[in-house]
């Protein structure tokens, strides 16, 4: 019996103390149950290096514990999004429930919670702080040691901290101290978190380049004092450039998760060398993975750079894309990528530099784009003696209330009259341009606005007095005070190829979209890569005031066919604006874009053609532009389409380096032809099997100006290969929506076929 009472004993002692966090994912985990975990109380002799290194227990938070008190409980934390990779969380721990109720609680990342980037942005609270406003300090301990220890600023039981992550599990402890505090153990106030980073390898990465001239010194414009205790070489300068990126990625990461997109992000090309993330890395030569920054030369002189006087933001450039032309030139031989390939680049100009006497920054521009196959985002080094160069720096350096001295440095058009000002203009709007190389233009909020200027606000929790409002700042800074991405801005990324997760599908190599305007005003917009979102504007608009996006929230898939109507579209305007001219801008799966000029001209009844037997049939938005020298419409309604009789059995086309006709032949030995008989004597000749029933599907157009090549596709799921130019144009695949079939072909010809549409029906 005795052993039995010991049995049950054991029993009881472990079901009051541990439960099991691999029976259920944190990605499952009930609505409002905490996500955080409040470890024991830890005797003071017991060093971290000690401490329990498995993965964390699903432990009582401080809200279960305030039951029946009378308190309300405390915030959720914010959902976690499914796990990106689909593996499992970490194997369950044991370990005893925590007392302290200021112990910190995590509210911004689930517990064992999946992501891809070094540098990852926590977020959380000291217990409750509708109930508790405390300050102190946050100190953050790595499982084995993977990474010094760091401490960050509590201010009003609200922290921010920048977590640096190995890969495969991070086991974290957070210890919390005030000195209104009185405690007899230094690991009383502690909790922990689990956190596993899969590194992304098949994604594109962002390159980071520090551009130089053939002369250049390799120094950066900072004041004396700073020369004396840090430095301004290049040496300093590839640290303080390596920080800013990741801080750019862990700002986009949490903006992502915010946006419901879960943590993706960008990846930074890295490679094995002396440690810059932590002080005491750079103290001791630590070895690791991290951002690799290529230093490029021009061929240009630094006086030649400096006398190019295009500093954008202090009015109309001479030459404003001369220095962006200079760097791509240098950075294209730099990389020599292949035609067909593309490279992402942010580089960082550092031989930009204050002319006290001119009042200008010389050697500088910002500018970002992504045409071509280098994409790329130039920016300025004269606010780089500003950044943070480790992330012991982060939180001091977007505190700093230094003013700025502009007999060495400058005042970034007046926004940057102090030390942090001048990191959040710089950083920030670096960071702008790197938006326009993903593909981003300006909007009328967040990033691509300027809302940078508060960019401090996402990685401190106090803001102090700011020159640039002439007010002070704001004492706690909450989610709701800080700089965003814009929802555009986050749904472009979703579908870039650089912000690629391994659970995504394949990429679709056909990133067109088409448009059909058919009955009762509505337009059908269908992708073979899914239909993402579409931006309105109206006549003399700049920016997107008003989109619809066609993603699944829950699935995260969007569909390959979507329905609008004119008046869905016209009653998302103000009343004033619903009577202008529209244009729009879909958005395919694949970042490929289709404009529409005039949204009423694709629902008039232009795009109404007449069929025989009293039939409708309606038009794709036509490809090509239809301005040749002698360019005339043309049309022809296939016989075979109303002739019961009448059997399509091939298809001839003429071409050379573009398009020129297209001839349908029927069994009968009739034909009718759209264009011309040019090009290569007879054509090529396409074949259906039509004993088999194989039937006319669609066309795979390469199209530019005119119809550079076209490919015939068929109901059997056979290709004809491209007639014409395989490569002129960009590609579009015309086949009709659902419910709908290829009664006709129209568009115009000059001296060879310049525009190219469907006629369709049901």
């Amino acid at each position: 019996m005795s052993i039995f009472r010991e049995l049950r004993r054991r029993s009881k002692a472990s079901f009051r103390t541990t439960t099991s966090t691999d029976s259920q994912p944190n990605d499952n985990m009930q609505s409002g149950q905490s996500s955080s975990t409040i470890g024991t109380a830890y005797s003071s002799n017991t060093p971290p290096s000690l401490q329990p290194s498995a993965s964390s227990p699903n432990l009582h938070t401080l809200s279960e514990t305030m039951k029946g008190s009378g308190v309300p409980p405390m915030p959720s934390p914010l959902p976690q999004r499914p796990s990106s990779n689909g593996s499992p969380a970490n194997g369950s721990v044991r370990t005893p429930v925590a007392t302290s109720p200021y112990a910190p609680r995590i509210i911004s990342i689930s517990d064992n919670s999946w992501v891809h980037q070094k540098i990852l942005l926590v977020s959380g609270h000291i217990g409750d702080p509708r109930h508790l406003s405390i300050d102190g300090t946050l100190t953050v301990y790595h499982d084995k040691d993977s990474f010094p220890v760091t401490t960050w600023p509590v201010s009003d039981s609200h922290f921010k901290v920048l977590i640096h992550l190995v890969p495969g599990p991070n086991r974290l402890r957070f210890d919390f101290t005030s000195p209104k505090l009185s405690s007899s153990s230094a690991y009383t106030h502690s909790s922990w978190h689990s956190i596993n980073y899969l590194p992304l390898i098949n994604a594109p990465p962002l390159d980071l380049v520090i551009l130089l001239a053939k002369d250049s010194p390799g120094t950066f414009d900072s004041v004396p004092e700073r020369i004396q205790t840090e430095g301004n070489n290049l040496d300093v300068a590839i640290r303080k450039y390596r920080m800013a990126a990741y801080l750019w990625q862990a700002f986009t990461g949490e903006q992502m998760f915010r946006n419901g997109f879960s943590r993706r992000c960008f990846r930074l090309e890295e490679e094995w060398q002396t440690g810059s993330l932590s002080q005491r890395d750079l103290a001791s030569g630590q070895i690791r993975n991290e951002a690799k920054v290529h230093i490029v030369r021009t061929e240009k002189t630094v006086a030649e750079l400096r006398d190019l006087d295009i500093a954008q933001q202090y009015g109309p450039a001479k030459r404003k894309d001369e220095l962006f032309n200079i760097a791509k030139d240098a950075v294209n031989a730099y990389f020599r990528p292949h035609p067909e390939q593309k490279r992402y680049v942010s580089v960082l100009l550092l031989d930009s530099h204050w002319d006290v006497e001119s009042q200008v920054i010389t050697a500088h521009a910002a500018l970002g784009s992504d045409g071509g196959n280098i994409k790329m985002a130039i920016f300025g080094s004269h606010n780089l003696q500003n950044y943070p160069s480790c992330l012991e720096q982060v939180a001091p350096a977007f505190s700093d209330t230094t003013p700025t001295d502009t007999r060495y440095i400058a005042n970034d058009c007046g926004d940057a009259g102090s030390s942090w000002e001048s990191a959040n203009i710089g950083i920030g709007a670096h960071m702008h341009e790197v938006g326009h190389l993903f593909g981003c233009p300006h909007q009328e909020s967040g990033v691509m606005l300027r809302d940078y200027v508060r960019l401090n606000r996402t990685f401190t929790t106090r803001e102090p007095y700011s020159t640039r409002t002439r007010s002070e700042g704001v004492r706690l800074c909450l989610p709701t005070d800080e700089c965003q991405w814009h929802r555009l801005d986050t749904l472009r990324f979703r579908f870039h190829p650089c912000f690629r997760l391994p659970s995504d599908p394949p990429s679709h190599p056909d990133e067109s979209i088409q448009a059909w305007a058919v009955e009762h005003g509505r337009i059908l917009f269908t992708a073979a890569s899914g239909v993402a979102f579409l931006e309105l504007y109206t006549e003399g608009d700049d920016l997107c005031h008003k989109f619809l996006e066609f993603i699944n929230n829950e699935s995260g898939n969007i569909p390959r066919q979507v329905t609008v109507t004119e008046s869905e579209l016209r009653n998302l305007l103000p009343l004033e604006q619903q009577k202008k001219k529209i244009r729009l801008e879909i958005f395919s799966g694949n970042l490929g874009r289709h404009r529409i000029d005039d949204l009423n001209a694709v629902t008039s009844k232009k795009s109404l053609v007449k069929l025989p037997k009293g039939q409708t049939g309606f038009t794709s938005i036509k490809l090509g532009f239809s301005q040749m020298e002698g360019s005339e419409p043309q049309q022809v309604i296939l016989e075979s389409a109303f002739v019961q009789k009448k059997v399509l059995t091939s298809v001839k086309v003429y071409h050379g380096f573009a398009l020129d006709g297209i001839e349908f032949c029927y069994e009968d030995a009739t034909s009718q032809l759209f264009g011309k008989r040019g090009g290569k004597p007879g054509g090529d000749e396409f074949v259906f099997d039509a004993r088999r029933g194989e039937l006319l599907l669609g066309f795979y157009v390469r199209a530019g100006l005119w119809i550079d090549g076209i490919e015939i596709l068929t109901s059997f799921g056979r290709k004809s290969g491209v007639y014409g130019n395989a490569n002129g144009g960009s590609g579009h695949t015309l086949i009709p929506p659902r419910g709908y079939s290829i009664v006709g072909v129209s568009g115009s010809c000059g001296a060879w076929i310049d525009g190219f549409s469907l006629i369709v029906t049901h």
